[in-house]
């Protein structure tokens, strides 16, 4: 979702501390002073109590395919993609004209001139420039687009991740979404929980949108923020 709902969320790690000061009376200064020493001078210790720790309880969360993952992201994949369907299509149209035009221009006769291989090896050219203009464009928009789609659902989902770790005790949770530039859980000691599938589950729960229906040509099982809609040509994932 090019990073723009990504979220990393540490929760405080839970550490409490006490610290108690105990105070003891001293006795009392010599009354030869009085014009340089107070009357009493108290002698003070601290009781020293060592801090209360709580242990660690981490959960990791994969938070853009989480969103995407939930019912209502789905829908909306599924509503992006088939508002960008004709735009596919034509795409698609273009790149099987320029695969055909390629094939005539391979096995043109040998008695076809030079000026007329030229003037179809242009037009062909022309073709795939359109072709890469569109295909940047469609996806330039779908993207956007679905940036802005997911994103609202990424800010609803927000606050059922944060009562999910609340209630479960966790006292930090990482996404390990592996955006460039964000925080990226390489490793994880065992007994760290995935607690993706749970939010979602609780997410949709909460929601009340039911589960999209099945596309008669599913793609992935999962679909993933950065879906883009097919190029007919060499496309840019």
């Amino acid at each position: 979702m090019n990073r723009t709902v990504a979220l990393v969320t540490a929760l405080a790690a839970g550490m409490t501390s006490a610290a108690g000061v105990a105070q003891t009376a001293g006795s009392q200064a010599p009354a030869t002073t009085p014009a340089t020493a107070p009357a009493t001078a108290p002698a003070t210790t601290h009781a020293s109590v060592p801090l209360q720790v709580v242990p660690a309880k981490i959960a990791v969360i994969e938070y853009e395919q989480a969103t995407a993952a939930t019912n209502e992201g789905q829908r909306a994949l599924q509503a992006l993609q088939k508002k960008y369907e004709p735009q596919k299509n034509q795409l698609q149209a273009l790149q099987t004209e320029i695969e055909s035009l390629t094939k005539q221009l391979q096995s043109a006769p040998t008695t076809m001139s030079d000026e007329e291989k030229a003037s179809r090896a242009r037009t062909i050219d022309t073709k795939q420039k359109q072709l890469q203009r569109d295909g940047d464009d469609a996806t330039a928009a779908f993207n956007a687009e679905m940036q802005e789609t997911l994103g609202a659902v990424a800010k609803k989902l927000g606050p059922v991740v944060i009562k999910y770790v609340q209630d479960n005790g966790y006292t930090m949770l990482l996404d390990n979404t592996g955006q460039q530039g964000g925080l990226s859980v390489l490793w994880t000691q065992p007994g760290t929980t995935d607690i993706s599938q749970a939010v979602v589950d609780a997410y949709n729960a909460s929601s009340g949108v039911g589960a999209p229906a099945v596309p008669s040509a599913p793609s992935s099982a999962r679909p993933h923020t950065t879906t883009t809609p097919p190029k007919a040509a060499a496309p840019k994932q």
